[in-house]
Formats: C-alpha cells, sequence, structure tokens
C-alpha cells in the first residue's frame, strides 16, 4: 500500500512512485506512437482514406466509462471488505488476549516463556500465528520457521502438513477451551464469550479466503479490457480530421484515462497481493504481534514496520 502525502503542483504530474502509470506505459506509449503516425498521415493507408466520425467513439465512450467505473466500484468494494475483516481480526484478537487472562484460571503467574505450561500463553502465541498463518496463506507463500516460533514443537507437526494452517489453529484453539472447562479452569458460562470471538476469527478468515478464491468473472473483465484497447486504438482515426495536431495529445490523455482505470481494477479486485495498491498484511501482522505480546508483558517488541519507497506490504 501507497502512503505519502500527496504532492502538489507540478510533482504531482511527475510523481511515478504509485501512479499506475507503470503498469500501462507501454501500451499508452504504442497509442500515442499510433496517434502520431495517423496525424502525420492524415488518416490515410497508402491511397486509401480511413474515414471514422468521432459519432462512434461518442456513443461507445459513455457506457465504456460507466463499465469501467462500474468494475472500478466492485474492485474497491473488495478491497475495501478485505481491510475491514483484516480491522475486525486486530480487533479480535486484542478481545482474545484480555479474555484469556482475565477469565482462564491458572495458579501460577502469567510468564510469556512459559508457553507449554501455561494456556493462557499459549493461545495468545497461537493468534499471532494465526495471523501469519493466514497473510501466508492468502499470499501463497510459506514460511514453516515463522509459524514454528509461535506454537509448540507437536502443534508445529501437525499444523505443518495440513492444506489449512490457519484453520489448523483454530481446532487447536478450540480444543485448549474445551480442556479449560473440563478442568475447571474457565466456568463454562465464561466459555461462551471466549468461543464466540474464536467464532468471529474463523469466520473472518473464512471470508478472506471468498474474496481470494472467488475473483470478478473473467468474460466481464475481457469485454471491458477489448472494449478499452480497441476504443483507444481506433480514437486517432476518428479526431484526426476534427482535432489535427492535437490528436496524439488528445488521445494520450483517453487512453491514459482509460487504461489506468482498467489497471487499476485489475491491482486492487486481488487485495492480498504485493503490488504497490494491495493490502499492507505484513504491516498488520506486525502490528498484532506488537499488541498481543505487549498484552502479555513482553518488553522485547519488534518496531512496527515502516514505508519503503513510500509502499508498506
Amino acid at each position: 500500500m501507497i502512503v505519502r502525502d500527496r504532492p502538489s503542483g507540478l510533482r504531482l504530474f511527475l510523481m511515478l512512485r504509485g501512479s499506475i502509470l507503470q503498469r500501462i506505459r507501454t501500451t499508452l506509449l504504442l497509442n500515442i506512437v499510433l496517434a502520431t503516425l495517423v496525424t502525420l498521415v492524415h488518416g490515410n493507408l497508402f491511397t486509401l482514406k480511413i474515414t471514422v466520425t468521432p459519432i462512434p467513439f461518442t456513443l461507445i465512450g459513455l457506457p465504456l466509462a460507466i463499465f469501467l467505473g462500474f468494475r472500478n466500484n466492485t474492485a474497491y468494494d473488495r478491497y475495501w471488505e478485505a481491510r475491514k475483516l483484516w480491522g475486525e481480526l486486530l480487533l479480535r484478537m486484542r478481545s482474545l488476549s484480555r479474555q484469556c487472562q482475565g477469565l482462564i484460571r491458572v495458579d501460577q503467574p502469567l510468564d510469556p516463556a512459559r508457553r507449554d505450561d501455561d494456556v493462557r500463553v499459549r493461545m495468545v502465541h497461537r493468534a499471532i500465528a494465526f495471523a501469519h498463518a493466514l497473510r501466508l496463506q492468502l499470499r501463497d507463500q510459506k514460511d514453516d520457521a515463522l509459524l514454528q516460533r509461535w506454537v509448540t514443537p507437536a502443534e508445529f507437526s501437525q499444523v505443518r502438513t495440513t492444506s489449512n494452517p490457519a484453520d489448523a489453529l483454530m481446532l487447536a484453539m478450540g480444543r485448549d477451551l474445551g480442556e479449560c472447562v473440563r478442568r475447571g479452569q474457565l466456568e463454562p458460562c465464561l466459555a461462551v464469550p471466549l468461543d464466540g470471538t474464536l467464532t468471529a476469527l474463523t469466520a473472518a478468515a473464512a471470508s478472506c479466503e471468498r474474496i481470494k478464491n472467488t475473483p470478478v468473472p473473467f468474460s466481464y473483465t475481457l469485454l471491458l479490457h477489448r472494449t478499452a484497447y480497441l476504443y483507444c486504438f481506433l480514437l486517432p482515426f476518428g479526431l484526426v480530421d476534427a482535432t489535427g495536431f492535437m490528436t496524439p495529445f488528445v488521445v494520450g490523455i483517453v487512453a491514459y484515462t482509460f487504461f489506468g482505470l482498467d489497471a487499476l481494477g485489475d491491482e486492487i479486485e486481488e487485495p492480498f497481493g504485493l503490488e504497490s495498491n494491495d493490502l499492507p498484511l505484513d504491516t498488520l501482522c506486525r502490528a498484532i504481534e506488537i499488541n498481543l505480546r505487549e498484552s502479555l508483558g513482553e518488553t522485547d517488541l519488534p518496531p512496527p514496520l515502516q514505508p519503503v519507497n513510500y509502499q508498506l506490504t
């Protein structure tokens, strides 16, 4: 995700970092070159004059702009829902840490180093592992060393062989919660809100998986791609008689807008990736780790992640 102040003046036009121009520059350049050639020959192909009036472009341009706007709204809805789900994860994990420490009765004082013996520490550390496991799963990545750091050796041997490590960690949470009730460490009536927190975490993770595994229908995306490209590459023939030497400039502005909207929709419809405008899942997981470890009284905390070249990952 790009994090920077909005530039003003000339810098607004010259800035490349965070601009969609980097993704469309080749196509845009080809479109401008074609518009320049059409202008130089004034729409003539050898001895044949290619005559296209601006009327078809007027009729097509408005629906195309509406459909591009609709698709971008759909893509942004997916992006914003994903961000709300990760905000929900952060909220629920803070609640989980508070509930574990306040409701589960353990005779010994809280010690973050006693994960194997203290169910409170084990569940909070497992929540950190859950956040990292979900991030890795959504990005199709794997990092066994990171997960191993936050769970017991026996549990890690089970988690690493599953197809859904995040769900396996939630199952372990449920087993620990049931064991606390059976041992009398947690009153059954108090286990209900704690189980509700685990259910909310599972629901948020499943919703993230739904967004990742259900892309915008390909045929709809393909139709917009084709229409936008045909419109922009044929546009010089419809403008050259009316705009003359200004045709490449006008075509460049229109093509930048249409190609940019098309590419931006492609980028944000998959919000969990590593593109410049995707969600900063590394940063969110680091924030969750800091919050939960601090709630256990740990002081050797990692610093929050900072933008690198204006980008948070």
